[in-house]
């Protein structure tokens, strides 16, 4: 599995209402793209808790070819004509588990981004993600939890689907406008270590 992630951050006086009708127009033409475990059309909205405008789609993608073809295709050059070329952020895949409310239609996203310390041995950095992954996916409301690494930056990623908020999950919250599922099964069947 690789996560993918790309952050459009928006003016402040940037009217939503544009990118809810982009994904309500668009969103349906990955329902069924080939590779792609799940894309997680999420936006936050300045005021609030975010500080920001923005589009961040999050992107599992169950073969490293789907994830190439989408940023070679059309989809993607439609986003950079758009908007300009985001920078794609990106991990290594450890854990994708489906939650209590696996078939609800999840309504918020939760993302969480944790350094591992110098200090600390990466074994036993992902050991214990895995462990919390294992927790958030078993927590009541929870559609699905992946979890992913970055050994470049040594960065663990949560990210968790919810079916409503989340009470007391720390990290940046997104509202989910669409879920593509195509190869959603693909990704718990070769999730790796759990």
């Amino acid at each position: 599995m690789h996560v993918m992630q790309y952050e459009i951050t928006l003016p402040a006086d940037y009217d939503m209402k544009i990118i809810r009708e982009r994904v309500a127009t668009r969103g349906h033409l990955l329902d069924d793209f080939p590779g792609l475990g799940l894309k997680a059309y999420l936006i936050r909205e300045r005021g609030g808790p975010s500080p920001v405008n923005q589009y961040a789609p999050l992107y599992l993608w169950s073969a490293p070819e789907g994830m190439n073809a989408f940023l070679r295709g059309p989809g993607f050059q439609g986003i950079v004509d758009d908007f300009g070329r985001p920078e794609v952020q990106h991990w290594s895949g450890l854990a994708h588990l489906e939650g209590p409310a696996s078939g609800a239609v999840p309504r918020t996203a939760v993302r969480r981004r944790e350094r591992i310390a110098g200090t600390v041995r990466p074994a036993e950095a992902m050991e214990a993600a895995l462990k919390e992954n294992r927790r958030l996916a078993a927590a009541p409301g929870a559609v699905a939890s992946a979890l992913a690494v970055d050994p470049r930056h040594w960065e663990i990623l949560y990210f968790t689907l919810w079916e409503d908020e989340p009470d007391g999950t720390a990290g940046e919250r997104y509202e989910v406008l669409h879920l593509s599922a195509p190869e959603r099964a693909a990704l718990s069947a070769g999730a790796g270590v759990r």
